[in-house]
């Protein structure tokens, strides 16, 4: 892949009250992604497992905000959230396609809530 094929961002903003990370690319536009999507969609091992059957769904986030975001070379970003998590590494492959895929990705999420008897404001064990 050529340097003019990578996909990057132009600009990273948090909103003032944290629960926004706005992201601005060339080819889209910008993309406004809540804290909340960032956290239960994280690309972490702890959230993605080492396989999709490992996978599990993350309740109880609808107020987490973001208290950091730190770069990883020119490739990613590391977000951390005010529940402690830290461990998911952000491509910007990862942020476009969550940006295009919203709507639908949250969707899903909300059906595998529903579908485990799970809440967006009841914090309980991931599963």
């Amino acid at each position: 892949m050529t340097g003019e094929n990578v996909i990057r961002p132009i600009e990273l903003r948090v909103s003032k009250g944290r629960q926004t990370l706005t992201v601005d690319f060339d080819d889209i536009g910008t993309l406004s992604l809540p804290a909340e999507v960032l956290r239960v969609m994280s690309p972490s091992a702890e959230v993605q497992g080492h396989s999709p059957q490992q996978r599990v769904t993350v309740p109880g986030k609808r107020h987490v905000c973001i208290t950091g975001v730190e770069p990883v070379g020119n490739y990613a970003v590391k977000i951390v959230f005010d529940d402690g998590h830290d461990t998911g590494l952000y491509t910007w492959a990862y942020l476009h396609e969550l940006g295009t895929d919203l709507e639908r990705r949250w969707s899903d999420y909300l059906a595998e809530l529903e579908g485990k008897g799970m809440s967006r404001d009841r914090a309980e064990m991931p599963r």
